[in-house]
């Protein structure tokens, strides 16, 4: 997955990123299960639970560091089965 940005489509994000669902959930969003999560981006879904421009950047911020750790963390462990 390319960084992910208030654009991004939920259902890809909950598709491509394990940790997403946590993240999502502890900023007040269930959106694993949701019919509209699967229809709307990222941007769309924060506006609907009422988050802020300010809020909306955090959370995209706090899901792109967390799936770069995750990325980071996968290649060490393939770097080290070599």
């Amino acid at each position: 997955m390319k960084k992910i940005t208030k654009k991004t489509a939920m259902n890809k994000i909950l598709e491509e990123n394990e940790k997403a669902t946590e993240i999502l959930f502890e900023s007040g969003m269930g959106c694993v299960g949701c019919s509209m999560a699967m229809q709307e981006t990222l941007g769309d879904g924060c506006k609907a639970h009422g988050m802020s421009d300010k809020e909306i950047n955090k959370l995209v911020e706090k899901l792109n560091r967390k799936w770069l750790s995750h990325i980071q963390k996968h290649l060490w462990s393939i770097s080290k089965i070599r």
